[in-house]
């Protein structure tokens, strides 16, 4: 079976970005679901189990369009009172509940309302790429067979 969209394959990945190792790991995914890298997942497009691929990503590639990335609108008290905010600045920031950071890169100030792009903390970085596929399978359970019932007489 080959990937396509909404196949469920079993991935060995090791990525890198520089020196840094960012995931090496076994990961199940349904390519085309959104929770792989779009650059990685235009990689597998036809690969079957026991297929490898190793190379670089460019960063412009990895994260998919920085024009589809998610916009959210700030309040100016909401960074830093000393910060200079002007167009094309980015902001290191907590994630939800202490998780990943994330960058916020300012697209527009209008007043007290500063427009910002969420992207990636990687997305300037190319990235080295090691690839095993391990399984792929069609993530739809199989048919529940019909069990055919006796009907008992009704007195």
């Amino acid at each position: 079976m080959k990937i396509e969209k909404g196949r469920r394959v079993r991935l060995k990945v090791e990525l890198t970005a520089g020196s840094d190792v960012i995931e090496k790991s076994t990961v199940e995914f349904v390519h085309g679901g959104g929770t792989m890298l779009p650059g990685i997942e235009a990689l597998l497009v036809g690969l079957s189990a026991g297929a490898k691929a190793e190379g670089v990503l460019p960063a412009k590639d990895a994260f998919g369009n920085p024009e589809m990335h998610p916009k959210k609108q700030m309040r100016r008290s909401e960074f830093p009172a000393d910060a200079e905010l002007v167009a094309g600045l980015r902001f290191a920031a907590k994630g939800a509940d202490n998780g990943v950071d994330v960058v916020l890169q300012i697209e527009k100030i209008s007043g007290d309302v500063v427009e910002t792009r969420l992207v990636h903390p990687l997305a300037d970085k190319d990235l080295a790429y090691k690839l095993e596929v391990v399984q792929v399978t069609d993530p739809r359970p199989p048919p529940v067979p019909v069990a055919t019932l006796e009907l008992e007489d009704a007195d």
